[in-house]
């Protein structure tokens, strides 16, 4: 009997693409967003889908709510073991105001599934489902061991979701992990951003608003130090050469602009401020007697809170005419693998194969769940689709992308488990 090839995995998974756009659409309609978060109907797709393809899966739901989809199965001979990761909750769409069709609807028009999470990331996680199921049929051919993780708390902190698989079950760990989230086909993600969250208090007096020699005013001193903040955009991170050097090639700084818009490569490596809510007074003739105001710190690779916190504490100590506090909310520290991994070149020789455009290697500005393994030292990497319209209304998927990853993932899968380096 003749083996199966890749050629012959493309021809299979290509063959098959109506019911693939068809398990996309069935996956958007049934709504998912956290918060609130229950995604057990959602997950029953991805469930009853697997069934269908005759692979074994289980549920795991440390919280009811929030089931995660898991399976794994070994290939004919031993090997390395490779996670596939993706979440099946999307952000939420309030009262649907601004969209030009049911949020739910997935809707196939113009080459576009449409609706909420088509991009981020239930086209990314029904891929890797797709993906999986097809090389679970030829598992005889390949060594080592395949596994899915099919999340349901990506988008409030993998607290019930990757975050609790990987503490509480080693089995999905793996050697590495790949992931589909939207990132565009033109990269591959290796590395993200930190978040530092940080709340600052102020407080003085407060006076009438004509007597400005009685009090300072708690708004201006915030406004002040706001200003003093931007310091933290100066911090030069501890960057290994030979990477900083890899992260300055024009064709790197050229890939992320395309894929995050023209200023990101100059951020890529800058810790970055922004300034979220500002809370302060109580009437406009008033001089306000505190102000709260919330800070995200970005923390790029080379950068961890400490050396931010020192700093923010010197700015602070040129403010003794008030009582200023900061209080941390929360902090993930970033996290990064080889740029140069074998699976990098795996995945940016199959996508090229497949669409013709060669992947860049770059890190994200934003987080996702891949940190967990990264934090774990299991090298992980996003392959995805375009964000097109991320977490906004009439958010969509182009057809050819969805495809696109399905193919790249599993023939990158393929490669990565019969030794295709």
């Amino acid at each position: 009997m003749r083996h199966m090839t890749k050629d012959d995995l493309l021809a299979e998974i290509e063959r098959d693409r109506a019911s693939h756009i068809a398990f996309l659409q069935a996956f958007i309609r049934e709504p998912s967003p956290n918060p609130p978060g229950d995604t057990r109907q959602a997950a029953a797709v991805v469930a009853r889908y697997l069934a269908h393809r005759n692979v074994g899966a289980s549920i795991v739901a440390p919280r009811e709510d929030l089931p995660n989809v898991v399976s794994e199965f070994e290939g004919g001979r031993s090997g390395r073991r490779l996670v596939m990761n993706g979440h099946i909750d999307v952000f939420p769409v309030g009262d649907g105001k601004g969209w030009s069709r049911d949020p739910w609807s997935g809707a196939l028009e113009d080459g576009h599934v449409h609706g909420r999470g088509a991009c981020d990331m239930k086209a990314g996680t029904a891929a890797s489902v797709i993906a999986f199921s097809y090389l679970h049929a030829q598992r005889a051919a390949l060594a080592g061991s395949l596994c899915l993780t099919a999340v349901s708390d990506e988008e409030t902190g993998g607290r019930w979701g990757s975050h609790w698989l990987l503490e509480n079950d080693t089995r999905w760990h793996g050697d590495c992990m790949i992931n589909a989230e939207p990132g565009g086909l033109q990269t591959v993600r290796f590395a993200e951003k930190g978040t530092l969250r940080l709340t600052f208090t102020v407080r003085t007096a407060g006076a009438h608003g004509a007597y400005l020699h009685k009090s300072e005013s708690a708004t201006r001193i915030a406004a002040s130090l706001i200003n003093r903040l931007g310091q933290i955009e100066t911090i030069v991170p501890d960057l290994a050469p030979s990477l900083r050097a890899y992260l300055a090639l024009p064709e790197v700084r050229a890939a992320a602009d395309r894929a995050m818009g023209a200023g990101a490569a100059d951020i890529m490596t800058c810790p970055t401020l922004n300034i979220g809510t500002v809370q302060g007074g109580l009437k406009v003739n008033m001089i306000p007697a505190s102000c709260v105001f919330e800070a995200d710190v970005r923390l790029p690779i080379g950068l961890d809170a400490d050396r931010v916190m020192q700093t923010i504490h010197a700015i602070l100590a040129d403010y003794p005419q008030a009582e200023v506090a900061v209080q941390e909310a929360a902090s993930n520290p970033s996290n990064s693998c080889a740029h140069d991994h074998p699976m990098v070149s795996i995945l940016a020789r199959n996508a090229e194969a497949v669409s013709g455009v060669r992947p860049v290697a770059i890190p994200s500005l934003g987080a996702t769940d891949c940190k967990f393994w990264r934090y774990r030292k299991v090298p992980a990497y996003i392959y995805g689709p375009a964000p097109t319209r991320m977490a906004a209304a009439d958010e969509c998927v182009a057809v050819e992308e969805f495809i696109t990853v399905i193919k790249t993932h599993a023939l990158s899968a393929w490669d990565y488990l019969t030794g295709g380096n």
